[in-house]
This record gives structure tokens, C-alpha cells and sequence, in this order.
């Protein structure tokens, strides 16, 4: 019970139930608490209970092995209310959240409250009863048979080995290859073996869900209704999450797709997952509970007898080992071929160092881009860089644009005149001179998208199209994208025609398919060839490999066009590893030498990681937390603490953000079971450590880092 509950007489009669709620992080208070009711609950079911002077949401959960009885004279508060409308959650979904909240070291009521609808947490038992109450729109008959799609041999190699094998499966397939198609065929066969069969169909970003969504609908809508296929992700309003959140745990929704929130999804019949682009790393979330979506759904697959399929034309390379001969957790699938023998795009390697100085753009690749456009095909532009410039700069004093609460600069955004923290927020107007010493001519230094949108403008001036127009050059990022429907507008443009050359950061690098895109050019790709992030080639590798996907994904166009797709990538380093790999398309050959580099030095997959990490007023508060918390490790030899090394802390990489200065510890193991029960061993020395170190703001454990 928490310490500020005021007492309260006994239920008469009444029966004792344990309750997940939401504690406030890093309490006392992390497990269990116990209420009365006067009749029994059933696990699993939504209440409405006290919590210090407020009333909250909480589940009603299984009674823990270790329970006793309340202390003599204990008064446990009353549950203030039922949530009867809404049947229990299952034990298989109870399970799920107690693993994800030991797994990943958080408490059991914040993961399962985090995984209802924030709408569900705020109604109380009549204004859900209310809710409830409103009529459903009626089901659709299907009045026409679904889609069907004569799948390639790749394909139908896929689907039937998925259909007779248990998995989980690895499907490995070429950008274009047909992907998309073994989701929808794989979901048609799970939907067909029982009425109340459903399937979870993941993507990382909120930008790949409108167009997935259309094309499931295309197929199911036909057979089930539209009601059978709901969205599950944040950029929806409240009521529609709370929509489509009952619409799964019902079963009226047969399939549910959506991002990593979606994998917490309430699903009685579940019978697929499929998790497309696997290897992104947006699956991992970086609030709260630190799960990796990916990861627990081959964990639930396992758990509740449902088949699981990762799909990418690069997967992670946890993945790509797991599905190794040698390893087997994973069935690998392959697909290498293009839908319609078409071919993947050409490599074109520009070295800079031969270039005009200062070039942004190379001569060679505008005039790649102008003959493109001449014949009426769209470009891509890849710049992982928002903005118009990293920072501004004066050359007389040295003056930057740092920002004044982060230990980074304030990006240059020329369209509204503004400088801007991508850490903080923190936003002000250009000043009109240095603000040091006085000087105008303060400029910019580096490059971002809004920059390359205005040179390719200018350069592309004179260029006519087939329509006899001039070129369109258009941006899409995450600033051009801010506004409600934005986002779809701009790619329906894209797929209209309306727009020629597409600049944009990687949220256009994967997942669309653009038919008449043809080049794809990567401008600033280097940086990651040589970060402190052990992962950084892997992503780099991806996200051009995804990239140069969007190019010649129609076969007949490209056919028609008479040039074959081009990918060019301007680089300081034309023969670095991870170029020569991607000029072959070579997933393995670079998977082989990073896996080798990784078994080497000891990195995962072939060790375990976990980073405790530390914000406070001061850097030396942060690692005196941290480095304390050592101590009482190896003062109180914890279990597994042999085959755990604890890293000395150190700052992160932008060590403060917002005024808060932040600092981080790795842990590193050969086990991963080891370090499991350190982690879980560690936990009461953590929170006694923190009363300790009074300029502390918060602590947490991050189990399998994707940033180090």
C-alpha cells in the first residue's frame, strides 16, 4: 500500500485484490498494490482505484506466489469502481507485460499502463459504460471476392514454407521484391484457419501506416469488412486509439497494424505477427520503458503459439545471426529478385576530392539529375540533416550558434529565419550580427535539407519537363511535416507527378513506392563511416541499400524509359568497405565482415549490454551516482557480478540537454542471463544510492542499447 493512504475501514466481507497501477517512477511503491472489493475480481480486469489523494486506472492482476497477509490492524482501500463493460485482459497479455517489465527493468504497473489507450486511463466506469453503449457501425458483408495476386516463384516459395514450418522467420528480400505481397498472403492463410484468428502487422514510422493500410484494406475489406482492419500508433487522436484498441481486444478487428506500441496490442486470437523493416531502430523505444518491439515479438509469438515474420532487405544483424546455420533461432527466407525482372539500381560512386571546391552538388550528378527530369522521371535526394545549416558561425571571433541549455549548436532554419535546438526546442530569431563581436557576416556552415532544396531549385532552373513546365523540386522532412495531413499530401504529390526531384531525410529512404522515381542520390553520407557507435556502418549500409530501393521499383517504366536506375553516392571515401559492399548489393558479404569485426571485439550479438544512465544538476553528480552504484555492486557481490564488466561512467555524447547534464555507465556480458540477474539483483542498491546523491533528477536502465 502506498505510505500516504489515508485509512479506511475494511470492505464488509470483502475480498482482496492485487492491482497493477502506475507508480510514480523510481518510488518505493514498483510492484503489487492491494485494495479491497467486495466481490472477486478475475485477473486481468480494468478498475478504478485510489492512489495518494488521486483516483487512477489499474489491472487488476494474479496474485503474486510470495503474497501475505496484511500486517494486523491494515486497512486496505476499497476499489472505487469496475470497468465492467470491458472483459478482462488475458493471461497471455498479462504475461507479455510482466516479462517486457522484468526483461527490461521497469515497474510492472507503468509497462501495463503504458500499453492501454491514454483515453482508457481517464474514463471512469459510467463514462466508459456510456461509451460503450454507442451503436457500432454494422458489418459489412463482403459483396465481392478479395484480390488476389499471382505470387512470383520467390514468393510462393516464401508463403509455403511460412505456411508449413513453425518459425520464427527471417524473410530477407531485395527492395522490390514483393515483400508486402507474403504479408498479405501469410495473413489471409492465419485469417482463414479460425473465425477468431487475428494478425499484428508492425511498421516503424507512423509515415509507412496510410499506405500499408490501403492496400490491406484493398484485400481484406472484400472478405471481413472495413471494420476488420483498424490503425494502432501515436499520431492518432485519443478516441481513435481507444477505438481501435477495443476493436482488438474484442476480435472485431481481425488484423491490426500499427507501430512499436502496437506489439502491447490486446489480441485473443492472435495468429501472425510480422514486423516489416525489422532491423530499424525506431522499434526500440527511447521513453519510459525501453523495449525493443521487435524483440518481444518474437518473445509473444513464442509465448502464444503465433507464427512470426521479420522482414527487410537488410536486416539487423541480431537477425541475420540468429538465422544462421549455426545459430537456427531463425528460419531465413530468401527472395533476391525485383517484381518483373527488374534490375536494382546501378552504383555510381562520385569521389569529392575530384570535384569543383566547395561543390555541393557534383557536375556529374546535376547532369544526371537534368537528363532525368528532361525525360519526365523523378529523383530522390537523400540528406539525413534537417535545417537549413548546422549552425551559424562568424569568422572574425569564432563565434557560434550553440544553444543555451544543450551542448549543441542551434540549427539554421532559413525558411522562417529561425535557430533551433533539435535536442531542447529552444528556438530564437537570427541575430543580425554576431552576437560577440558585432560583426554581419556571420555564416553558415554545413548543410541541411532546406538547403539542398533551394541549390537544386536554383540549379534545375532552366530545366524543362516532357509537360513542357519548369522542374518541381519539393522537401519532405520532419519540418515540412508538422501540420495534420501534411505528410500525405506531399506524397500523393510525389505520386502524382507534381513533384521531379524529392529532397528529404530518411523518412522517404524506406518503405514508399514511388513508381517513377529512377536516381536516387545520397549527398553526405560519411560522417557514420567513422562514429564511436559500433552501429553506425550497419545503419549507414541500410539506410542507403533501403535508398536506392525507392529507384526503378516499376519494372515496365523503367523498361519503357530505356536507362536503367541509378543510386549515386558523393563520398570523400570511394573505397572505404561499406560502399564496396553496396556497389555489389551485397547484404551478406557485409554482414560476414561486421559479424567477424563484432565476434572480435567482443560486441553484440555475441556479447550483452545494458547502460544505467544519469541526469542531474552537474556532470560530476551524474557520475558520482553512477560510480556509486558501482561500488555498492561490488561491495555487495551481486549474483552474476563475476561474469558482468561495469565501464567507468562517462558523459554522453551531447552530455547536456535542457540544463540537464547527463552521464552513462555500460554494462557488458557474455550472458545474457548473467546480467539479468545482476540488473535484477542491482535494483534496490540503485534506489538506495539515489537517496544518497541529492542533486540527482532521475536515473534508468537501458537493457540492449541501440546508442551507445
Amino acid at each position: 500500500m502506498p505510505d500516504s493512504a489515508p485509512p479506511a475501514p475494511p470492505a464488509a466481507a470483502g475480498c482482496l485484490v492485487h492491482v497493477a497501477v502506475n507508480t510514480p517512477a523510481h518510488s518505493a511503491v514498483g510492484g503489487l498494490l492491494t485494495y479491497a472489493s467486495t466481490q472477486p475480481l478475475p485477473p486481468g480486469t480494468l478498475v478504478r482505484v485510489p492512489l495518494g489523494t488521486r483516483e487512477v486506472l489499474g489491472v487488476a492482476w494474479d496474485a503474486p506466489a510470495d503474497a501475505t497477509a496484511l500486517p494486523p490492524g491494515t486497512a486496505p482501500r476499497a476499489v472505487a469502481g469496475v470497468l465492467d463493460g470491458v472483459q478482462p485482459l488475458q493471461a497471455a497479455w498479462r504475461r507479455l507485460v510482466a516479462f517486457t517489465a522484468r526483461y527490461y527493468q521497469r515497474a510492472l504497473g507503468e509497462v501495463a499502463l503504458a500499453a492501454l489507450p491514454p483515453q482508457l486511463r481517464d474514463l471512469t466506469p459510467a463514462q466508459m459504460a456510456r461509451r460503450l453503449r454507442r451503436p457500432a457501425a454494422p458489418p459489412v458483408d463482403a459483396q465481392e471476392p478479395a484480390k488476389t495476386i499471382a505470387l512470383t516463384a520467390e514468393q510462393a516459395s516464401a508463403c509455403g514454407q511460412i505456411d508449413s514450418q513453425p518459425g520464427p522467420f527471417l524473410l530477407y528480400g531485395s527492395t522490390g521484391s514483393g515483400k508486402t505481397e507474403v504479408y498479405l498472403h501469410c495473413v489471409q492463410q492465419a485469417l482463414a484457419t479460425a473465425p477468431e484468428a487475428q494478425a499484428l502487422v508492425m511498421v516503424p514510422e507512423i509515415n509507412l501506416t496510410p499506405q500499408l493500410e490501403a492496400r490491406f484494406r484493398e484485400r481484406f475489406a472484400p472478405l471481413y469488412g472495413e471494420a476488420a482492419v483498424v490503425s494502432l500508433h501515436s499520431g492518432m487522436t485519443n478516441p481513435q486509439r481507444l477505438k481501435s484498441w477495443l476493436a482488438a481486444h474484442t476480435g472485431a478487428a481481425r488484423i491490426v497494424l500499427g507501430t512499436r506500441m502496437a506489439v502491447f496490442a490486446s489480441l485473443p486470437g492472435l495468429a501472425l505477427i510480422v514486423v516489416d523493416e525489422e532491423h530499424d531502430a525506431s522499434y526500440k523505444q527511447q521513453e519510459g520503458a525501453r523495449y525493443s518491439a521487435r524483440d518481444l515479438a518474437v518473445w509473444r509469438g513464442r509465448e502464444q503459439g503465433a507464427k512470426v515474420i521479420l522482414g527487410s532487405a537488410t536486416p539487423s544483424l541480431e537477425s541475420w545471426h540468429a538465422s544462421s546455420p549455426e545459430v537456427g533461432r531463425y528460419q531465413r527466407l530468401h527472395m533476391p529478385s525485383r517484381i518483373g525482372a527488374g534490375e536494382l539500381p546501378r552504383l555510381r560512386l562520385v569521389d569529392m576530392a575530384q570535384q569543383p571546391r566547395g561543390a555541393v552538388f557534383a557536375p556529374p550528378l546535376v547532369a544526371a539529375i537534368t537528363e532525368r527530369v528532361e525525360r519526365g522521371e523523378q529523383c530522390l535526394v537523400l540528406l539525413n540533416r534537417r535545417g537549413f545549416a548546422p549552425v551559424l558561425h562568424c569568422h572574425d571571433c569564432g563565434w557560434k550558434s550553440d544553444c543555451p541549455h544543450c551542448s549543441a549548436h542551434q540549427v539554421f532554419h532559413k525558411s522562417d529565419r529561425t535557430l533551433r535546438c533539435h535536442h531542447c526546442g529552444f528556438a530564437q530569431r537570427v541575430p543580425r550580427a554576431c552576437p560577440a563581436c558585432g560583426n554581419p557576416d556571420i555564416a553558415p556552415v554545413g548543410r541541411g535539407t532546406e538547403q539542398l532544396e533551394e541549390q537544386l531549385a536554383a540549379l534545375l532552373r532552366n530545366v524543362i519537363t516532357p509537360e513542357r513546365r519548369a522542374a518541381r523540386v519539393a522537401r519532405i522532412d520532419a519540418d515540412t511535416t508538422r501540420a495534420k495531413g501534411a505528410l500525405e499530401e506531399q506524397l500523393a504529390q510525389v505520386h502524382a507527378g507534381e513533384v521531379d526531384v524529392l529532397v528529404g531525410t530518411q523518412m522517404i529512404a524506406k518503405g514508399h513506392d514511388f513508381r517513377r522515381i529512377t536516381l536516387v542520390a545520397a549527398v553526405q553520407p560519411d560522417g557514420a563511416l567513422f562514429s564511436s557507435d559500433f552501429r553506425a556502418p550497419e545503419r549507414l549500409f541500410a539506410l542507403l541499400l533501403q535508398a536506392a530501393g525507392r529507384a526503378g521499383r516499376d519494372a515496365r517504366y523503367v523498361a519503357a524509359q530505356g536507362q536503367p536506375p541509378e543510386m549515386w553516392v558523393q563520398t570523400w571515401h570511394p573505397d572505404h568497405a561499406v560502399y564496396a559492399a553496396l556497389r555489389r548489393h551485397d547484404y551478406p558479404a557485409f554482414a560476414a565482415r561486421q559479424l567477424a569485426e563484432r565476434q572480435e571485439a567482443g560486441m553484440p550479438p555475441f556479447a550483452h549490454q545494458a547502460l544505467v544512465r544519469a541526469d542531474a544538476r552537474t556532470q560530476e553528480a551524474a557520475q558520482a551516482f553512477l560510480q556509486g552504484a558501482a561500488d555498492a555492486a561490488s561491495a555487495a557481490a551481486l549474483p552474476g557480478m563475476d561474469d558482468v564488466f561495469l565501464f567507468p561512467p562517462v558523459p554522453l555524447a551531447v552530455q547536456r540537454v535542457a540544463g540537464v547534464e547527463r552521464a552513462q555507465m555500460l554494462l557488458e556480458s557474455p550472458s545474457r542471463a548473467a546480467l539479468q540477474r545482476f540488473l535484477a539483483a542491482w535494483q534496490p542498491l540503485l534506489h538506495a544510492e539515489r537517496a544518497r546523491h541529492k542533486g540527482l533528477a532521475r536515473w534508468l536502465v537501458d537493457v540492449d542499447p541501440q546508442a551507445i
